[in-house]
């Protein structure tokens, strides 16, 4: 018996060129997150720094009152 010659199924053809928004949607997306970041870091603040209190002078009575 002679072997079958292979059937064919299908014809690769070429995918399509990929959209400008598929070959750089990583560029946009990379510029836009490190926009982002940056706005944030540099607008955005955490807790105000507090102020060391300023030290007050203390209330003494006089010393005829303490007895």
């Amino acid at each position: 018996m002679a072997a079958k010659a292979p059937a064919v199924i299908g014809v690769l053809t070429e995918p399509p060129a990929p959209t400008w928004w598929k070959a750089n949607r990583h560029n946009v997306f990379g510029i836009g997150g490190l926009l982002i970041g940056y706005l944030v870091g540099t607008h955005l603040h955490g807790a105000p720094q507090q102020q060391p209190e300023t030290p007050r002078p203390v209330h003494t009575a006089p010393a005829s009152a303490t007895r």
